[in-house]
Order: structure tokens, then sequence, then C-alpha cells
């Protein structure tokens, strides 16, 4: 709902630079027999427009359209502002999953359909041990994650029986990453990567992002193919809807 909230925001703007070019009044037209007759009202005054200025007539029926969907789209701005005012971003059903008391109860419900893939989600594996008081966000299964937008990547994943490990190592040559997220295809078992990026209004935050986008291409881990990406900034964070299309679009 904020990536709908945000478009429309900037269609709005857009469309309103559009229509501060175009000339000021607005256009009537009669109908006159078969024809149509064009009238420009501006400053409380009516003019009669000829064929000639047909140009003027475009232009004035343009401004006409564009003054219209503007109001459309700021209705449809104003219901969603009314939404997210009146709504909870964190779901209920989510907080009871994160809940000790029924989390164990709930979680034969969301276990991947294959023994094998469920045994290699929940068998050891080496993580990722720097940072650590950096993971203050909780996820499922009693796992904590290091920011909003990670624990809902989690959350969905986990709910939709998608097998994964949180910041799995992955040796790649010399060097060795922690992938937020290293997941297996629930029916084939094909392994893929999810990397966010969730400052990337940071410009050494962003070119650190390309760098490590470019070490997994050079080993042929490929972005949209093997390797998930999503980005946010501080203006356009990542939302639960995002994510439940990628995770639809690879997964299910």
């Amino acid at each position: 709902m904020l990536s709908k909230y945000n478009d429309l925001e900037n269609q709005i703007s857009r469309l309103s630079k559009q229509l501060q070019s175009l000339p000021q009044g607005n256009l009537l037209c009669t109908r006159n027999g078969n024809h149509y007759k064009w009238y420009r009202n501006h400053n409380q005054s009516s003019t009669y427009l000829p064929k000639k200025e047909r140009l003027l007539a475009e232009q004035l029926a343009l401004r006409k359209y564009l003054i219209l969907l503007i109001e459309d789209l700021s209705h449809e701005k104003r219901a969603i502002q009314f939404y997210l005012d009146h709504h909870s971003v964190s779901s209920k059903a989510e907080r009871l999953l994160q809940n000790p008391a029924y989390e164990k109860l709930l979680a034969s419900n969301f276990v991947p359909l294959s023994q094998e893939l469920s045994d290699w989600m929940n068998s050891p594996y080496e993580k990722n041990t720097q940072h650590q008081e950096h993971l203050i966000h909780q996820g499922s299964h009693g796992k904590w994650v290091r920011s909003k937008s990670e624990a809902i990547i989690d959350m969905l994943l986990y709910t939709h029986k998608i097998p994964f490990r949180y910041e799995c190592a992955l040796q790649i040559g010399e060097i060795k990453l922690y992938p937020d997220f290293t997941i297996r295809h629930p029916k084939t078992g094909a392994v893929y990567y999810w990397e966010h990026f969730g400052l990337m209004d940071n410009s050494v935050y962003a070119q650190n992002a390309y760098s490590k986008l470019q070490l997994y291409t050079s080993h042929g881990i490929i972005p949209s193919i093997q390797l998930i990406t999503t980005f946010e900034t501080k203006e356009n964070p990542i939302n639960s809807d995002i994510v439940l299309k990628i995770i639809k679009h690879y997964f299910l």
C-alpha cells in the first residue's frame, strides 16, 4: 500500500508539472448539428474558438483531462492515506507466530513439503557471527534478523513453506560471504540467494552493494537468475506486497 501511495504521489507530481505548461482556461464543447463548437472560458469570459484554433482546443481538452485525472488520483491517494493511518503495520497473525507460547505449536503447519528440504533448513550451519548486537528484529521460528525489511522477507518465506537459511556462509573464491537468505526451491531444490540492500541512499553503502553484485556475477551467481535482489531507501522502503510478488514469481 505504501508503494502504491508513493507511486500516486509521483504520478500527481508529474501530471501537475505537465498541467503548468498548458494554456489557462476551461474548454466547453457544444453540439451544432453533426459538429461541435469550441469555447474557451477564461477570466470570467467565454471566447469562441474557430477551426484554425484547433491546437489551442486540443491543449485545453488535455488540460481538462489532466485536471480530472489528478482529482481521481488524489482521491485514491486520500483513501490509501486513510488506510495507512488506521491500519496496524504489525500483523496480528505474525505476532502470534512470534509468541513463544504458540510458535512451536504452530510450526508443523509451515514445514516444507519435502523432508529433505525440511532437514536442510533445520540442520546446523555456519552463520555470520559479526555484529550480533544488530540482530534486533524478530523473525520466524525464534530467529532474529538485522532489519524490519529482512523480518518481512523472513516471515513470508516461512509462512509460504519456502526452505531457507539466514546468513549462511557461502565461499566465493577466496572470499566468504553471508547472503541475507540462502533459499531452496520448494519443488526443485535449486539454490537461490536473496540479498536485501537497505541503505541505497548512502553512497558508500551503495558502492559496496555494487561491488558485492559484481563479485556474485563474476562467480556465475547472476542477479534475477540465482540471485534475488531488493533495494530500498528512506523515501522508498520495501513492503510485504513487493516481497510477496517476488516470492510468488520465483517459488510458487
